[in-house]
């Protein structure tokens, strides 16, 4: 009955304060579910740089997909892509996750990790993308997503480092000094 009350009291007064539990996330203890719909935890990538884009078939930025999987290849030994298919914006996602990932891997032979359609934006945004966005949670700075295959690398150590917004390539010289 003590713990009940003690716990109660914790939650009313953090509540109180206007402050979140989750304030001070953890990018490595976000979950969220593969394409395959895979539990996946981002502690199993710790000591790798990650490179997080939200991704849509049907956009003008789509091609990209090849050269993320270069990047993939290329830094495989330092660095996850993690595709985030998202249909927020222009309704370019529309597919299922078998649809996605068919168009991926016969389209662009793309063998990096993706993951389920979330939201990366709004009311019902994803725990990743909170974390991405907001500096309260990654401590390093405040963003918005603005359109498909915007890219966001985060160190080996779980620092967030950069938003590279959908017209940089994922070769580009802006990403790849830090690989």
């Amino acid at each position: 009955m003590k713990f009940k009350l003690s716990l109660l009291i914790f939650i009313i007064t953090n509540l109180s304060f206007g402050q979140t539990i989750n304030s001070n996330m953890n990018i490595y203890n976000i979950e969220f579910n593969s394409i395959d719909n895979e539990s996946i935890t981002l502690e199993k990538f710790k000591g790798k740089s990650l490179l997080i884009v939200n991704v849509a078939s049907e956009c003008g930025y789509t091609p990209q997909y090849k050269d993320l999987k270069i990047l993939q290849e290329k830094y495989k030994n330092n660095l996850v892509v993690i595709g985030v298919p998202c249909n927020q914006f222009g309704k370019q996602e529309p597919g299922t996750a078998t649809q996605i990932k068919s168009f991926c891997s016969v389209t662009y032979g793309v063998d990096f990790l993706l993951t389920e359609k979330i939201a990366v934006k709004g009311e019902n945004q994803h725990q990743l993308y909170q974390w991405l966005t907001k500096k309260e949670h990654n401590n390093s700075f405040d963003s918005e997503v603005e359109w498909n295959f915007e890219k966001y690398l985060i160190s080996p150590e779980g620092k967030l480092l950069e938003n590279f917004k959908s017209k940089i390539n994922p070769m580009d010289t802006e990403i790849t000094k830090h690989l």
